[in-house]
């Protein structure tokens, strides 16, 4: 629920006033109610009205988790060691003989039970609390999650080898039950809400069954079926989600997110898990949110990059989840870590671009975090502790930023150090003030091509700062100058007056930042457009949450959002056009062929992503390809559904359209 709204609804008044709650139960005391509807059936129609990304995530923008579990005993190869230790001749099959035994006497669940390797060490997950002699201090991980600036955090609870780390009453194999003896989960969650957080939890068992354990024997008990995912279909459909609610009731998350293979779940099953899940949010008054890479989509649920994000500004809102470490999610011995600068551009860039980054970490076995995770955990907070005004609480602007250095489209893209040329952009929430954050100390003068006076009116800037070294400390630019090249910026000097891993230009404004054209007078508008054939009078439409590579159609105006667009300036003349519903971009597909579909796909940056408009005169333009050289065409066919289709340039109406702001 925004802070900042005043219009509440009936049943928020009631809530409000302690009358009752979403689900009508009478409550004593006063409460907020989530935004969103009261309650939610299993359906999509229902689901799809929840809000994915509530008001706290969006001014998060930065969380902490980690891949903590059996499979960081062996700390070999990677999180995966579980699945590869059984795939013979494979680098963990060999590690394992060698180490422990064959995998058909020494097997996975050995790491659970505990027994003893070749050495004659006792090898078992069993962390101990500090209290109890041992080195696990959840309170210590909370703190130091706190410092590094997060804002939620939380553990992977259950990863692809089926342990849960909670106290599950339909998971024998679970924390409380073996090994540590301990309710891993509750710990987690009770220290990290006393530090102000949020709880994130996330759960990866949906591939437990579906593909993990694939090269793992048939086993000989149920029990050692369930750990191994070999019970019967139903069976481990019904445990998918029994083990998600255990953790809604027992731990009430505020992130449940979800590693792949969710669409191999049953679709009504997905369905239970949303509306459970939502409902009992609901019943708590708080705003949740889900998280998924397939099975669900983002009209009610945010849409997960691995390792990466888009290459430019994307809505709906979206989140990231990337590592400490290249090569491992979770510890591995002689594990390499990024840089924490590279880590810290990429939030800096992934923030600019509408998302947020949630950053994994990799304990040992024995509940110790590594000095080398810890000091890029301290320089997160060293940065967004001085510098966190540019970051939290604030918007994508219309442009992420310019410089040479891309980053991110798509996923498992590795995070890049930027330049001092390199400028990304945010916005506080009232549109007031602009951040610019320059990934480098730029010298004596900073230049920032985007605010040139082709493409903004600066009369209402009211003042230029550097954020300083101290937070809330800012030093004066008072000297700059505006032309068709640019803003140039006059800095305190041509040498950092200070160590950062980036620098921050607060631009504040009397009134909105101005609206920021497309260069050379153009009238693009610069949010949302409705895309109309000359021709056919129909406009572009996107057909809503479709697959990627699906043909966009043209549609009868009626103001859906499918048939919404942006202009999203790359620079140079051209142009990405982005639907509102899907986030996806129109897409040549690289067929230059007159007559190919035009379809659409997520922004990866390339030139069939790449478009120019050739003005035509009288508010006409051709939408042309970089990839194809052929344009947008409606083939004049005027029924609603049709395919919009690519066709050379030519003088037709049929290739000609008109773009009018919503």
């Amino acid at each position: 629920m925004s802070s900042s709204s005043f219009q509440f609804s009936r049943r928020q008044l009631l809530v409000a006033a302690g009358l009752g709650t979403a689900a009508g139960v009478l409550r004593v005391g006063p409460a907020w109610a989530t935004a969103g509807p009261q309650s939610y059936t299993a359906s999509w129609s229902s689901v799809d009205q929840h809000p994915p990304a509530p008001e706290w995530l969006q001014d998060a923008k930065f969380g902490i988790y980690f891949h903590w579990g059996v499979f960081s005993v062996p700390a070999f190869a990677s999180e995966w060691y579980p699945r590869n230790m059984y795939n013979s001749g494979s680098g963990e099959n060999n590690h394992h003989k060698s180490v422990y035994g064959d995998p058909s006497v020494w097997p996975y669940h050995n790491f659970i039970n505990g027994a003893r390797d070749k050495a004659g060490n006792f090898v078992q997950f069993a962390p101990k609390l500090k209290s109890a002699g041992g080195n696990f201090d959840p309170n210590e991980w909370a703190q130091l999650f706190a410092d590094a600036g997060a804002k939620f955090a939380g553990p992977v609870a259950e990863h692809h080898d089926g342990y849960s780390m909670w106290n599950s009453r339909v998971n024998e194999w679970n924390s409380v039950a073996t090994g540590p003896k301990l309710d891993l989960l509750r710990l987690h969650a009770d220290a990290i809400r006393a530090k102000g957080m949020k709880l994130y939890v996330s759960l990866h068992h949906a591939y437990n069954f579906t593909g993990y354990f694939q090269w793992a024997p048939a086993q000989s008990t149920t029990s050692l079926k369930k750990l191994y995912g070999q019970l019967d279909a139903n069976t481990e459909y019904q445990l998918w989600y029994d083990k998600l609610k255990e953790v809604i009731d027992g731990y009430q998350p505020d992130i449940i997110y979800q590693d792949f293979n969710l669409s191999k779940i049953p679709e009504a099953q997905r369905l239970n898990f949303l509306s459970y899940y939502y409902n009992q949010a609901v019943a708590w008054n708080k705003d949740v949110t889900a998280t998924y890479k397939d099975g669900f989509n983002n009209r009610g649920e945010i849409y997960d990059f691995e390792r990466g994000g888009p290459a430019g500004i994307q809505t709906p809102y979206w989140l990231t989840d990337d590592s400490v470490s290249s090569s491992s999610w979770c510890y591995t011995v002689g594990i390499g870590y990024y840089s924490t600068k590279a880590l810290l551009h990429a939030l800096i860039d992934r923030v600019s671009k509408n998302g947020t980054m949630v950053l994994n970490i990799a304990p040992m076995a024995d509940g110790t975090i590594p000095s080398g995770q810890r000091t890029i955990l301290q320089g997160f907070g060293d940065y967004l502790k001085r510098f966190g005004e540019s970051v939290y609480s604030t918007r994508a602007w219309v442009t992420h930023g310019e410089g040479p250095t891309q980053m991110g489209g798509g996923s498992f893209t590795t995070p890049r150090e930027g330049t001092s040329t390199d400028i990304r952009f945010t916005r506080s929430k009232d549109n007031t003030v602009l951040y610019a954050t320059v990934l480098g100390w730029p010298g004596s003068t900073l230049n920032i091509t985007t605010l040139s006076s082709s493409r903004i009116n600066l009369g209402n800037l009211t003042s230029v700062q550097l954020l300083d070294s101290t937070a809330g400390s800012y030093v004066n630019l008072p000297n700059r100058t505006q032309d068709g090249s640019g803003l140039r910026i006059t800095m305190p000097s041509s040498n950092a007056p200070f160590a950062a891993s980036a620098y921050v230009v607060k631009l504040t404004f009397n009134g909105q930042i101005p609206a920021l054209g497309t260069g050379s007078g153009s009238g693009i508008p610069t949010g949302w457009a409705r895309v109309t054939n000359v021709a056919t009078g129909l406009v572009l439409d996107s057909g809503g949450n479709v697959a990627s590579g699906s043909a966009l159609k043209q549609w009868n105006w009626d103001g859906n959002s499918n048939l919404q667009w942006q202009f999203v300036d790359l620079g140079s003349g051209w142009y990405r056009l982005v639907n509102r519903t899907n986030g996806m971009v129109a897409d040549s597909w690289g067929d230059a062929t007159s007559g190919a579909l035009c379809k659409q796909a997520a922004w990866n940056g390339g030139n069939n992503q790449q478009w120019k408009l050739t003005d035509m005169g009288n508010g006409r333009y051709q939408i042309v390809n970089r990839g194809t050289g052929t344009c947008l065409d409606s083939g004049g066919t005027t029924t609603s559904g049709s395919n919009v289709k690519l066709w050379a340039t030519g003088s037709s109406t049929n290739l000609q359209w008109t773009i009018t702001a919503v």
